[in-house]
This record gives structure tokens, sequence and C-alpha cells, in this order.
């Protein structure tokens, strides 16, 4: 099953609000990335109510499986290396609001790398939240405090849409590349859909032939990406609202005809690559985790709060960042997001929608239909290919889940019309080469952080495997 927990636009959003009187998208406070009228509705509480009820083990309560983020909140963490240097990076933008502020500098300055890091107020609303429940989050203290703090902030959440708010469950997605099924998620996610598209395509090429580094392979997977980046931004949003072509759009049939415009040799150009046509063949701080338990359940969770910090406004007496999930949607059709992606009127702002997401957790079976491994990663609109490379990287290349999670990546989303790869990715011979073939390549930098657990076949043996490419995710066993 898929579980939706997205945030939803508030009552009071509408079509143009992030845009000026001169049709111009605000910048700054005010717009869809900073403050408190970027935020949308929240939705984590009512998601894990929901998986709670329906799929817990019944071997712990609510307030047992809140009791672990309070305990953490209240004792403190010790800071990272990684989270020290993004605390500094971020100085003038956790510097605007003064809660932030306070919250995040200690005597004046950002928490270095080994000091103690507590949050009590966090710690407070985590109790709350044990001991109310989920409704305490949507209708009591927690839900006047952010409430309160929109009014005095001339942002949008009101009550009646804290309570209003309902996680959903979805039909996941399903696709099979090579003789194994593939399991993602659903829109309001454009993950599944375009990860299944691109495998649909890439089936079609002989990837094992090919070596795992060589550039024919980033060849016909940036070709792969192109297109179906391109459907994404022309056809993907929330199906609550807008019909998506979904069923044509992980056709075989279609991805064979997407194909067919793919040259083995020559690079197109996004600009002579436009959205197919999948109608005809209907019958950037986001974080992942992945959990197989002893009875062999497999969880892979992807959540955010879009912006790194989110929209920089800690909710007064809650310690609780607001998400900045608002920029998700197309607040000005056909004008690039925060990741550069181009976005259309299908995923437009509208009251109690859900925005585009590109968070694709999966879940991969064995050609008997038994759970083989599960993987997923944040990174903005990098998720869906890193999600790509690791799944080929298994299935043509025979690496492990950790292999398959350390070796380069590439990148390509429509538009910019760029490869990007990553340091010490791609050897110097294959950028030529990838140039020869007419790509252009953009400068190169560290694409997602990929988590994944697979399950030995022969031993039954779980492989837990975290990413190098951020120091600070783990792999445990329990």
């Amino acid at each position: 099953t898929a579980i939706d927990y997205r945030e939803m636009a508030p009552a009071a959003a509408h079509r143009n609000i992030y845009l000026d009187k001169n049709g111009e998208l605000i910048k700054g406070e005010g717009g869809s990335l900073v403050g408190y009228r970027a935020a949308g509705i929240p939705g984590t509480v009512r998601g894990m109510e929901l998986a709670l009820k329906k799929y817990g083990s019944g071997k712990l309560n609510w307030s047992q499986l809140v009791e672990p983020a309070r305990r953490l909140a209240a004792n403190g963490f010790t800071v990272t290396n990684s989270l020290a240097r993004s605390l500094r990076n971020s100085d003038e933008y956790l510097s605007q609001y003064p809660e932030t502020k306070r919250i995040y500098l200690k005597g004046g300055s950002f928490y270095k790398e080994g000091e103690l890091f507590r949050q009590p107020e966090l710690a407070a609303t985590f109790a709350r939240i044990q001991t109310g429940g989920p409704n305490e989050f949507y209708e009591g203290e927690t839900a006047r405090l952010i409430v309160n703090d929109m009014k005095r902030n001339n942002g949008l959440l009101t009550l009646d849409d804290l309570r209003g708010y309902v996680a959903k469950e979805r039909v996941p997605l399903k696709g099979n590349y090579r003789g194994h099924e593939i399991i993602s998620m659903p829109p309001p996610s454009s993950g599944g859909a375009v990860l299944i598209e691109m495998l649909n395509i890439l089936e079609g090429f002989d990837l094992k032939k090919m070596e795992a580094s060589s550039s024919q392979r980033y060849h016909v997977m940036v070709e792969a990406m192109r297109r179906a980046f391109a459907d994404r931004a022309e056809y993907m949003g929330d199906t609550d609202f807008v019909k998506v072509p979904i069923t044509g759009l992980i056709d075989k049939s279609y991805a064979d005809t997407l194909r067919s415009t793919i040259s083995t040799e020559r690079a197109s150009t996004s600009v002579e690559v436009r959205a197919g046509r999948p109608t005809g063949y209907e019958s950037e701080e986001t974080t992942h985790f992945t959990v197989v338990d002893a009875e062999g359940n497999a969880v892979a969770n992807t959540y955010t709060l879009n912006s790194s910090y989110g929209s920089a406004a800690v909710v007064k007496g809650t310690g609780m960042l607001l998400n900045d999930e608002m920029d998700d949607f197309a607040a000005k059709p056909g004008t690039p997001n925060m990741y550069g992606l181009i976005q259309g009127e299908r995923n437009a702002v509208a009251p109690s929608k859900r925005p585009l997401s590109a968070m694709t957790p999966t879940i991969v079976l064995r050609k008997d239909g038994s759970f083989w491994f599960t993987v997923g990663s944040p990174g903005g609109p990098t998720i869906i290919n890193t999600v790509l490379c690791v799944i080929t990287n298994v299935i043509d290349f025979d690496m492990d889940i950790q292999q398959a999670i350390d070796a380069p990546r590439i990148h390509h989303q429509w538009l910019p019309d760029e490869v990007v790869g990553e340091p010490y990715g791609l050897s110097g011979d294959t950028q030529v080469a990838l140039k020869s073939r007419g790509h252009a390549l953009a400068k190169q930098r560290y694409l997602g952080d990929a988590e994944g657990i697979m399950i030995e076949e022969k031993t039954g043996v779980r492989l837990g495997a975290t990413d190098p490419r951020r120091s600070d995710g783990v792999a445990i066993g329990y």
C-alpha cells in the first residue's frame, strides 16, 4: 500500500497567490519559499497515525512510538560535521526570524561540531502529542500555537485547515523491469510514474553489455531521463484535482514509442524533446528511511520540509520548523521552481490541493514475487534518478545494495538541458565521449543520499546500506 501524507494548500491559497501586481514571482517573505505564507498544512502526524492504525503490529501504542523522538529532542544529540557546516552555510537564512535564530544559535553563533544540541520546546511538543494523540497536533494546544503564530506573521494556515487535513491510502504504482516487480509511489508524487517510465525505456537497451560507468550507459540513461522529465512537467499533478494519464505514462508500448526517438550515437536536445502523448496508451531537506522487520514487512518512507530548514520560520512555543512546500506547486506555470524544475498547469496552486513531489520510496521484488530490496533518497528531483541508478546497478550490473548505492550517478531533468555528474564519478574519457555525443555537462555535485535494505537470496541475511555521500546516515540492526 502507499500512504500519502503530503502537505495540502491552505484554504486561503489560490492560483496567483505568489505573484506580485506585475505577475512576477514574489521573492523572499510572502513568496513560496520563505516565511509563514510558504507553509502547507503539515501531514506527518496524520500519516503516522494512519500507518499505526492500519498496519501496526499492536506491540507498541502511540505514546511508545513517539517517545524516542521526544527523548532525543529533550536529551539532545551531538552536532556532526555536516550539520555544523549546514548551519554555517544557512546563517543568513536562519537569522531572518527571532525564534529560529534563538534556537539554532548558541551564544550568538551557530552550534559547532561536537556540541550538544537540545530542543526543549520541540520535546514539549512531542510530549503533548504523546498524551493528546494526533488530534492534539491538529486541534489542541499545538494547533493553537501554530495558528496564533500564523496570525501574527500574516500566514495562511487556520485551525480549519489543520482540522481538515486527511492522510490518504493510495494504490501504489507497479511496473516490471526485466521480470522484477517495481512498486513505487503514485501521485501527488511524480516519482513512481517517472521511475517506471524510465525503466520501461531502458528495458529495450542491453545495459548489461555496457560497462556500468561507460558513456554508452550514461547516454541512454540521460535520454530516458530527458523524455520522462518532459512528461513530468506536462502531465503530473494531484489526481484528486486533475486527470493524470498514469496508465499511459507507465505503459510498455508508450516506452517503445519514446525509445524509438533515441539515437545511440547522438544526444537529443531538450528543445526538440517535448512531452509525449501517453493518453493513447491508457487502458533538496528531505529524509528517507527504510525498515525491514523480523516478519519481513518492508517500509520505504520519504518525507520532507522541502528546502533545508523549510521556510526558516519556527512556530513560537513549539520548536517546530515550518515547511515551504508551497514552492512545490507551479506558482507561475512554466517558470522554474527552486530546483530548476519546469511545471505545468496541472500543478498550479489551489485550496486543499497537494503539490507535486519527486519522492520515490520504492520496493523491488524478485522474479518469484518475494521481497528483494527497497531504496529511496532525499535530493529534490535528483531523488528519482538516484533510485533509477541504484535499481539498474542491482538488476543490470549484479551489484549488492551497498555497491549500488556507492556507485557514481548522473542526473538530467529535461530543463535545464545539462547532464549533472558527481565529483570523481565521470572519468575524463567518459566526459569527452558524452560531449562528443552532444551532451552539455554541468558543474559536478553529489547526487542524493540513498538508503536501502536487501535480503540476500541464499542466506536470508538483511543487508543494510547507507550512502557515503552524506556522513549522517547509518544502517543498523535491531
